[in-house]
């Protein structure tokens, strides 16, 4: 019992040290481990296979939309990344540089992609010709590099995997359409898919990507009451298209530039999902994600039968579609036990010599360690029902906490003092001035997260400054 126990705690409670607890799951729940790369992260197998599921879900949305896949170079010559004054001032800081091929310099650097609108610039502008080209709906996976100072797994790493749509459209209108589209494609599956609720909006001017006319965002507020901005779509109006000569010959046989958008969503979802749902245990995985959704533990496995009707119910269960899996090893109940619930793995089902003889197994719940005897010739069904049900239930809790720490604000002194001592979103009035955003995050260390499309109106006047305002937006301390 000593060392099963011991296996748990090897986490630290995340009351007591939240980014400490966080480590030790990414660590002990063998989803990364470091490398001889300051900053860059090895993604093992328990980890990739939820990136896996993450890119099969968003690209199956993707293509329902009319996306295509494609890809391009990770090279990116300077020449062209400065045709867009503002991407090449936003991203500057980060950008990493190839100077020398071989032996030989370069005669002109080349910036490792840290994101592609300028190569999908370059390539649309000899792609397209005619309106009859538009629009071109794209999308890569692929990774990037970003010479970030800090560094946290899955949150923020140099180079992290995510995929990045470019698309190409005849009309203004039909670039917002598609801006829209896709951030609600996010926010779907987020919902659907993670069980992590998110507040949909637009980014200040401050916050947009940069070189975007409009950016959007989903934001999601982690347990620890820290948002995390968790996919975005921009519009980019006709600026690139001008910036790279992007032109088409419309209908009435005139040059007109096209409108582009671009959007993306990353691996930091993996530590979303984590900081979400996980708790001193370990991972807590929601089922329409989970690489294993059941793993089967077999009781006292050396007697007679025991192993090989824990065989046929996980072959019951993958043949009714489910994820399962048997801990077939040679450790002790227990210990497997916790090894399940570190992982993450939203069901077990126990199974031993009295169950066998009842014709039953017990089907424990990650999420609440709720134990359920079900009959062994329904043990498919009622395992996909409570998978359903564990599912919706996460869903749920998460709204819950997020909505308990939403707090509102109509003046300066309460958001003072929600900001000082009540970690979470915090909704109040701004006048719209880059000034007084400015000043809100120098004095209470909190950032714009959105412009939220549900508006509301707590006040007349801006939180800060006093003055006449007429957009609620979401603050809070963000990863």
């Amino acid at each position: 019992m000593a060392k099963e126990k011991k296996l748990v705690e090897q986490i630290t409670s995340m009351d007591v040290d939240f980014a400490q607890w966080y480590t030790d799951v990414v660590k002990k729940a063998e989803l990364i481990d470091y490398t001889s790369v300051k900053g860059c992260m090895v993604i093992k197998p328990a980890g990739y296979a939820i990136w896996e599921n993450i890119q099969k879900e968003l690209d199956r949305r993707f293509k329902e939309t009319g996306v295509e896949n494609v890809y391009l170079p990770m090279f990116i010559p300077e020449s062209l990344l400065k045709k867009e004054s503002e991407l090449v001032e936003g991203f500057a800081p980060e950008v990493a540089w190839v100077t020398q091929g071989g032996l030989e310099p370069l005669q002109e650097r080349l910036c490792v992609r840290p994101t592609s609108e300028t190569l999908f610039s370059d390539f649309y502008k000899n792609d397209v010709h005619s309106y009859r080209d538009l629009p071109k709906v794209y999308n890569q996976w692929c990774s990037v590099v970003r010479w970030e100072k800090t560094t946290r797994p899955f949150l923020r790493s140099r180079e992290f995997l995510w995929q990045e749509g470019h698309t190409v459209h005849a009309t203004a209108e039909e670039a917002q359409e598609r801006t829209e589209q896709m951030l609600n494609v996010y926010a779907d599956f987020c919902e659907e898919t993670l069980a992590i609720p998110v507040v949909r909006g637009r980014k200040t001017d401050k916050e947009k990507f940069a070189g975007a006319v409009a950016t959007y965002t989903i934001e999601s507020l982690m347990h620890d009451g820290q948002a995390l901005q968790s996919g975005t779509s921009h519009n980019f109006g006709d600026k690139f298209a001008q910036a790279y000569d992007i032109q088409f010959t419309d209908k009435d046989n005139t040059l007109k530039y096209a409108y582009q958008t671009s959007w993306g969503m990353t691996t930091r979802m993996i530590g979303a999902i984590i900081m979400v749902h996980g708790d001193d245990s370990g991972l807590v995985l929601p089922p329409n994600i989970a690489p294993v959704q059941v793993m089967v533990i077999p009781i006292q496995q050396k007697k007679e039968g025991v192993l090989d009707k824990a065989a046929e119910i996980r072959n019951t269960l993958a043949a009714a579609g489910l994820r399962a899996r048997m801990d077939d090893s040679d450790k002790s109940p227990g210990w497997k036990f916790a090894d399940q619930e570190m992982r993450g793995i939203p069901i077990r089902v126990e199974i031993g010599p009295k169950d066998m003889e009842q014709n039953q197994a017990v089907i424990v719940r990650r999420d609440t360690r709720e134990k359920i005897t079900v009959s062994l010739d329904e043990i498919a069904q009622k395992a996909a029902e409570i998978l359903q049900t564990e599912q919706k239930d996460m869903f749920e809790r998460a709204k819950a906490h997020r909505d308990s720490h939403t707090y509102t604000a109509a003046t300066k002194e309460e958001f003072a003092d929600i900001t000082a001592n009540k970690p979470g979103f915090v909704k109040a009035m701004w006048c719209g001035d880059r000034a007084c955003e400015d000043a809100i995050k120098e004095s209470y260390g909190v950032t714009s997260r959105c412009i939220p499309f549900a508006q509301e109106h707590i006040a007349d006047t801006c939180v800060f400054c006093g003055k006449k305002a007429d957009k609620m937006v979401y603050w809070g301390k963000a990863y």
